[in-house]
């Protein structure tokens, strides 16, 4: 398997509809593959994103960067309601902390 490949976001769930165990990568989200075991599964859907990559590279088209491998500033922009903002400065004032700090412990629960 080639390392790259490895660096990857797999993620296993059960498909209750189906019976069987689903194989998924974070980084190809319209890849998916069935099995009836979880090794199955994710040696499926490895293998897919493998020859999934290779396909990409003949076509020289950019292959997504594994999120494990990618830099983080540490910085979000979200927008929200000016009510939800009121609500979180009280929020944070009563709490103690800044704006950012009382999100980011929100955050984490």
């Amino acid at each position: 398997m080639d390392r790259k490949i490895d660096r990857y976001t797999y993620r296993l769930t059960w498909s209750e509809e189906d019976q069987e165990y689903i194989g998924l990568c974070a980084e190809f989200p319209s890849l998916s593959w069935l099995e009836e075991t979880q090794v199955g599964a994710l040696s499926g859907i490895q293998n897919l994103v493998l020859e999934t990559v290779a396909e990409m590279n003949n076509a020289n088209e950019e292959i997504p960067q594994p999120f494990s491998t990618r830099d983080y500033s540490g910085k979000v922009l979200l927008r929200i309601t000016p009510e939800t903002h009121r609500l979180l400065v009280i929020q944070a004032a009563e709490s103690g902390v800044s704006l950012n700090r009382y999100i980011a412990s929100r955050l984490h629960k």
